[in-house]
């Protein structure tokens, strides 16, 4: 063989063994990237996003378009190859595994936190899309979790209303670990509940109390009695509003999905038939907090054909820095500025938007 394709073949062998090399070098690594949009006022796998019964709902047009990010799976590790071609797209954000999966987060109990973010965001958007209507919003002591292992495994349930404990009304989440620990360890608690979907909030049927005892346990942190539960509170609604989007999860649509209520609910049509797409976390109260993936959402925003963008203050910056063509940030803090901001859009006032700067 010639010495010079020897030498072209032993470097193309060279090249093809550093390219295996590097497809198998783990890295701690993940990848995000702009996930799907879904329109609050419209229909997901043939069901309403957003269904109100129990209130006169109103016709909406428009988008008012929630974005989600497509991420690596937490047991999923990228080579080398896979690295480098994430930090070259743009369309692709390549970040630290730990920023996505803390404290070593397997998958499931990554879409386990996901779901209970989900969930409480839902109650949240709700409170606050009602406060903005000026809708009464009630309260409830609810169990929020229970502790694997504890006496109140298989008594008390995640979602239990707790209506009282040894006959005292409960209406606030710190007095269960009073009445509890009026006990010695070993005595038993009697909890009056009501499971989920029978205390009659969301204009359900309410159904009749139960009564579960609890024989209590010794805290080995404090030596009281314990039964194991971590009590909460979640919010109580004169009528029923649901929300189907089964396969999404976390915080981040609170905003988007208190304005899908709020639409439904007023005969202003929000959007007058504009494409408003957003993120954000919300609370009761209506103020809008940060999330993660700001830079995908934009695109997957502008990609489905969102002409407005609303945008966490704290995500501003960030997201000035990669808005795609055609696409108006829109920097919001509270619901109510939300609301407000959709009604100079409707106007054409789009010069009083407050605007995302880099």
């Amino acid at each position: 063989m010639p010495r010079r394709s020897a030498t072209m073949l032993a470097s193309t062998i060279l090249l093809i063994a550093l390219f295996l090399a590097t497809a198998l070098i783990k890295v701690p690594y993940s990848e995000m990237s702009p996930g799907p949009t879904y329109n609050t006022l419209g229909d997901q796998n043939g069901k309403p996003v957003i269904t109100i019964s129990g209130r006169t709902t109103y016709p909406t047009t428009g988008n008012l378009n929630m974005t989600t990010v497509e991420v690596t799976s937490a047991d999923y590790e990228l080579n080398l190859v896979e690295a480098v071609t994430g930090w070259l797209r743009h369309d692709a954000a390549v970040i630290p595994h730990a920023n996505l999966y803390p404290d070593n987060q397997t998958e499931q109990q990554a879409e386990q936190q996901n779901a209970e973010d989900f969930t409480a965001s839902q109650d949240s958007a709700k409170a606050a899309a009602l406060k903005q209507l000026g809708i009464p919003v009630g309260t409830e002591v609810v169990v929020s979790a229970v502790v694997a292992g504890s006496p109140s495994v298989g008594k008390l349930h995640a979602g239990d209303v707790i209506v009282a404990v040894d006959g005292a009304k409960v209406t606030d989440p710190s007095q269960v670990a009073v009445l509890v620990t009026k006990h010695q360890p070993g005595q038993d608690v009697v909890f009056t509940v009501l499971p989920p979907g029978k205390d009659g909030k969301n204009g359900t049927t309410g159904g009749a109390p139960q009564q579960v005892t609890v024989t209590t346990a010794k805290n080995p942190d404090t030596g009281k009695a314990m039964v194991g539960i971590q009590p909460g509170t979640e919010h109580t609604f004169p009528f029923s509003i649901d929300i189907n989007l089964g396969d999404v999860g976390g915080p981040s649509a609170g905003l988007m999905f208190s304005l899908g209520i709020v639409d439904k609910l007023q005969s202003t049509d929000l959007t007058d038939g504009k494409f408003v797409a957003g993120t954000g976390t919300i609370d009761d109260t209506g103020k809008v907090g940060p999330i993660g993936g700001i830079s995908m959402k934009v695109i997957a925003a502008r990609k489905a054909g969102a002409q407005y963008f609303f945008t966490p203050s704290d995500n501003c910056a960030e997201a000035a820095n990669g808005t795609p063509s055609g696409l108006r940030l829109i920097k919001v803090d509270t619901l109510a500025q939300a609301v407000n901001d959709l009604a100079d859009i409707r106007s054409g006032n789009t010069a009083a938007l407050p605007s995302c700067a880099k």
